[in-house]
């Protein structure tokens, strides 16, 4: 890896973090400057602005996410045990506190002001996520280890809220457990009997 791409990831890991802790405008290149230890100017030559900055983290945060959720899908012996992974996933990053919220659900609560590239992304994302989630929705029905009571696209959506909303919860109140207290329950409701 170049000098280059060792001060890109460097900035997009500290744009990660502010993004997380205050949002789209919670942050500057100053407050990137400073933990990055460059100046703004070394930042503009990397991200022209601060859009560019940000969508690239939505990019890159999505690509993980396709990649983890592929993993998922396919090292899961069936639909209720990939679902189990991908919520597994978010209860370790919320525990540990490596990445205690979605960045994308962060971005999406700011969609209003964000610019429409990066607006353009986040959608990506959960568009990605929704169509991985109906995937899973229609396998489980399939290979019996999910029963619906709604239409796959509804389940589908209502899961994502449901651990973007646990996400939201535990962040709120400062507990990250309340995010499996509320997740694992969710995902019993699809079992069958």
């Amino acid at each position: 890896m170049n000098a280059t791409s060792t001060t890109s990831h460097r900035i997009l890991a500290s744009a990660r973090e502010l993004v997380i802790a205050g949002g789209y405008n919670g942050f500057s290149y100053a407050d990137i400057s400073k933990v990055v230890g460059i100046r703004k100017a070394s930042i503009h030559h990397h991200f022209p602005a601060k859009s560019d900055l940000v969508r690239e983290l939505v990019v890159a945060f999505r690509a993980s996410a396709e990649t983890g959720l592929a993993a998922a899908e396919r090292d899961s012996a069936n639909a209720r045990a990939a679902l189990e992974a991908y919520a597994r996933h978010w209860e370790a990053c919320i525990v540990d506190g490596h990445l205690p919220f979605c960045v994308c659900a962060h971005l999406a609560t700011e969609m209003p002001v964000l610019p429409e590239d990066v607006a353009a992304e986040v959608r990506s994302f959960f568009n990605g996520l929704s169509a991985w989630m109906v995937r899973q929705m229609k396998r489980g029905v399939e290979d019996g280890s999910l029963r619906l009571s709604e239409p796959a696209a509804t389940e589908a959506e209502w899961f994502i809220a449901a651990v973007h909303g646990a996400m939201l919860m535990a962040r709120a109140q400062g507990r990250p457990e309340l995010f499996a207290a509320i997740v694992f329950p969710s995902l019993r409701r699809l079992v069958p009997a």
